[in-house]
């Protein structure tokens, strides 16, 4: 009955992907990063689970984990339950994306689905990640897996591929090898994932850099880059001394330090010979090999050091052949002078049953599940080769032989870990004498994080009793057989990395101020950036005209996003962020920071709805609303208490709340006033004579700082939102800590020059008129530069607006803007650019621009039609007449500049002796 049903939907039937996204910080849904994968049930969404017989049964069975996930219950068994009662497929998409992650290691375990406003059937499907490809993986396995699990005639998803590839037809236990296979490739090895765990646990961001191990710690001038076990404070020099084994004993037989005597030999003869000068048994090893690759011990014949050369050449043209030490191989870690971490490394072995070959104990020993491939695992699965079965022969056994009950047969001469060996904790057990000599020869090569290999019969016994010593130095030694050892206490060896790195308990951070609103967040991230550098910070600033360090553009173009944060961020030259966070970057992929010290929401007004889901003012508030509900405990949230929309974050907003006004005390919204009384704090205007006052709101004390007239930005009080976008700075900058003086003496040398804050308010006097730049791209923004230009109209005789709004607004937006413009200007331009239409037809924007301004009265004749925007300019400049004001809202604000300052009018404006104009026309 199902399938009739479902059958008559003329529609789409089957579950179709529609966009994915990556929210790579805190975002519109939740602080978490998470993976979005948007799906249109199409009919399905009229059958719930509880209406697909036998699906949760099916699906319980293939992924069993689901009955630990608790969902909306809070306890095991709560998904499953909600499957019976009746849940929509996105959200089992969700858990199943989650769970599949689950089984291949990965700890994660948030989710949400939501269904998309004004579009039944449609869902935002997000969980949590842990790797980013591997989540992906998971998301189109999951589709796969519940698209397997409908009737036939409903299966078929489609565009999976724009989730993730994945060849071949679905089977489960193909897929999930697949996504097994992906996240080892992906995996941090042991020592570098411990190092980032710890470094999350002290709250030190972490991020991976490359496909390899190269990791970024913290942020800006405290950051810290770390491949494993070497990090920035290892030596170059360290390094290349401990890859040459023959340096390396040379240095330490310098210093008098137990080490073997060997020789460097090239050939063959030369082995033989060294081996008879240095007497039997001998090693030989690669001169500059790792892991333990090609180094072959106890050689006692001329046929054995002849193989074993062999097999050391196969790693490195120069071979070292020297004394063999008897005894237990040791590794002592040393970080920064101490020994930190001992282990006993035992060969790879097997232990014998009386019953099978050594070649089948080998298998047996392999299917421990803590034993994988390379060094991802706990240990390493043992592969049997040449090495093994010579090693075998000179014990007079094969693969084939099989060993009594408790005998133990080592298959390899050396102890690594990487070739099979396990590991016994000793760190409580080494003696003095032997520590030091480790501390020792980690200083002589110089390495701040160093493994030493020691040779000894017992390590709580001095070597010098013992016998035995160093036989090699490791840079960048591994920390596995430290942190999860076959026997005895594992040792978190990442710890004292990480003091070494970021000592006295640093956290690795740099100050972020986060700046967003509707209007006004570059003008105010350019202020707080001028005020922050006034006191003596290297700061990075992201806008919406480019990157800037201290002050000096490195990238340019819109870097308001995320992508252009990361740059800042990981800037090592900066002490301080101040990003400046669009809406369009927080929908696309979140914050670039899991929390910053100060936030400011400065207004939300209606630009952009109706794009990506946002249709309405309340929707864009919630996207705003991200940056404060970012705040670090103990830091800030800055609210205009003027918006109602910013003002009623405050309930989700963390860390302090500081609100700024421009309404007088006698007109505060009760939301402020309430705020002050309580001793909060605060920034307002208030009037003073015939000017305004800037005042400082605490503890039930009001302090003044300094006249809105000092700032030379707010054109004497004049540019309002100049006064408002001030306030927000000093708001953002006092709560930081920066001194009064300073922030009062930054902000007075602040101007709205070009070299200031270019495409913000850039006035010129020249060419006999004034023309003022502006960024100024939506009904709002250009009503409050409207009020500038009203302000000005008693100094100047027309004004002349240049006008112009994105495509992709609505057509409500676009004629609000020409009404707007309409009551400011005496004559406008409208224009339009090809970049900006947006999906609409050449002239549609301009016309519906007209069609506001003549809606709300213009008259016709008022009004002008250019494009492109350069030849808009160059219009408006040359309508100009004397003493006009002519407001050029533009987009390419550099371009435009330079052909307001170099505009060579017509007629040539020179005032005469008698006060009278004098018009000179210019030479062709």
């Amino acid at each position: 009955m199902l399938a009739n049903e479902l059958s008559q939907d003329a529609m789409q039937r089957t579950i179709r992907v529609l966009d994915v996204r990556v929210f790579r910080g805190p975002h519109l849904y939740s602080l978490t990063p998470m993976v979005q994968i948007q799906i249109d049930l199409g009919a399905l969404e009229g059958f719930p689970t509880d209406k697909l017989p036998g699906f949760t049964e099916n699906l319980g069975r293939l992924l069993p984990g689901l009955a630990a996930h608790g969902c909306s219950y809070g306890a095991a068994g709560g998904f499953l339950r909600r499957m019976e009662e009746g849940t929509w497929l996105g959200h089992v998409v969700e858990h199943v994306a989650l769970e599949l992650q689950t089984v291949v290691g990965h700890r994660v375990t948030r989710g949400k689905t939501r269904s998309v406003k004004g579009s039944p059937g449609t869902y935002n499907v997000m969980f949590a990640y842990q790797d980013e490809a591997v989540a992906l993986l998971a998301g189109r396995i999951a589709l796969e897996l519940v698209d397997s699990l409908l009737p036939a005639n409903l299966q078929g998803a489609e565009d999976l591929r724009e989730v993730a590839e994945a060849d071949g037809p679905f089977e489960l236990a193909a897929r999930l090898q697949l996504l097994k296979v992906l996240a080892d490739e992906r995996a941090l090895g042991p020592t570098t994932a411990s190092l980032v765990r710890e470094a999350e646990r002290r709250g030190i961001p972490a991020i991976r850099i490359d496909e390899s191990s190269l990791v970024l710690l913290g942020q800006g001038r405290h950051q810290k880059r770390i491949r494993a076990s070497c990090s920035d404070f290892t030596s170059e020099i360290a390094t290349e001394i401990a890859s040459d084994k023959d340096l390396t004993k040379l240095l330490l037989r310098q210093a008098g330090l137990p080490v073997p005597k060997g020789e460097l030999v090239r050939s063959e003869p030369e082995a033989v010979a060294g081996a008879a000068r240095l007497g039997y048994p001998v090693v030989t090893k690669p001169l500059d090999g790792n892991h333990g690759r090609g180094v072959n011990i106890g050689l006692a014949t001329v046929e054995e050091v002849r193989w074993g050369f062999e097999q050391a050449r196969e790693h490195s043209r120069s071979v070292i052949i020297e004394q063999h030490f008897v005894g237990s191989d040791h590794r002592i870690l040393v970080i920064e002078g101490r020994v930190v971490a001992v282990a006993e490394r035992i060969p790879a072995h097997v232990i014998g049953n009386g019953r099978d070959s050594i070649s089948e104990l080998v298998e047996e020993t392999n299917r421990d599940p803590r034993r994988g491939e390379g060094h991802s695992s706990v240990l390493t699965r043992i592969q049997i080769d040449e090495c093994v079965e010579h090693f075998l022969s000179r014990s007079q056994l094969t693969l084939s032989s099989i060993p009594a009950r408790g005998e133990r047969v080592f298959l390899r001469p050396t102890a690594n870990l990487s070739t099979g060996g396990t590991a016994i904790d000793r760190t409580d057990e080494i003696h003095p004498e032997n520590a030091l000599i480790a501390r020792r020869a980690a200083q002589i090569i110089g390495l701040d994080i160093a493994g030493i290999d020691f040779v000894c019969s017992d390590i709580s016994r001095p070597v010098s009793e013992t016998g035995g010593g160093i036989i090699e130095v490791n840079a960048g030694p591994g920390f596995r057989m430290h942190l999860e050892p076959s026997q005895g206490r594992a040792r978190n060896v990442a710890r004292p990395v990480l003091d070494l790195l970021f000592p006295g308990g640093q956290n690795g951070r740099i100050p972020i101020f986060a700046i967003t609103g509707t209007n006004g967040k570059s003008t105010t991230a350019r202020m707080l950036a001028h005020v922050l550098q006034a006191n003596g910070s290297n700061v990075g600033l992201t806008s919406t005209t480019g990157i800037y360090l201290n002050g000096e553009r490195i990238m340019t173009g819109d870097c308001s996003g995320p992508k252009s944060a990361r740059v800042v961020l990981r800037e090592p030259g900066i002490d301080i962020a101040v990003l400046e966070c669009a809406r369009g970057g927080i929908l696309r992929e979140g914050l670039a920071f899991d929390e910053c010290d100060v936030g400011a929401v400065l207004n939300v007004h209606g630009d952009h709805l109706g794009l990506k889901g946002i249709d309405t003012i309340e929707d864009l508030a919630q996207v705003k609303s991200v940056v404060v509900e970012s705040v670090r405990r103990g830091g800030w949230s800055i609210l205009n208490a003027d918006d109602v929309h910013t003002s009623a974050m405050s309930r989700e907003a963390r860390g302090s709340v500081c609100y700024f006004s421009l309404a007088n005390r006698t007109e505060w919204p009760n939301t402020l006033r309430d705020h002050v009384a309580e001793g909060g704090r605060a920034l307002t205007r208030e009037r003073s004579g015939d000017g305004w006052d800037i005042f400082i709101h605490e503890d039930g004390q009001s302090l003044f700082l300094m006249c809105v007239d000092e700032i030379p930005a707010t054109f004497e009080g004049a540019a309002e939102f100049n006064v408002a976008n001030s306030l927000a700075a000093i708001a953002m900058a006092y709560c930081h800590g920066v001194p009064l003086t300073t922030i009062r003496g930054a902000l007075a040398e602040f101007t709205t020059s070009f070299e200031h804050s270019p495409g913000r308010l850039n006035v010129f006097d020249g060419h006999g008129f004034r023309t003022i730049v502006d960024y100024a791209h939506n009904p709002e923004g250009l009503t409050a530069l409207g009020k500038l230009v009203s302000h000005m109209r008693s100094g100047h005789q027309r004004t002349i607006g240049l006008v112009a709004i994105p495509g992709d607004r609505r057509d409500c937006d676009i004629r609000n803007m020409g009404a707007v413009a309409s009551k400011i200007f005496d004559i406008i331009v409208f224009k339009e650019d090809e970049n900006e239409l947006r999906g609409r037809a050449p002239g549609s924007i301009a016309g519906l621009l007209r069609e506001g301004a003549l809606q709300a009265g213009c008259a016709p004749a008022r009004m002008h039609v250019s494009y492109p925007e350069q030849e808009a300019v160059r219009f408006c400049l040359e309508l100009a007449r004397e003493r006009d004001l002519v407001v050029l809202t533009v987009d390419d604000v550099e371009a435009v500049w330079r052909q307001v300052t170099g505009f060579e009018p017509a007629v040539v404006i020179r005032r005469g002796r008698d006060n009278h104009d004098v018009h000179h026309l210019r030479a062709s």
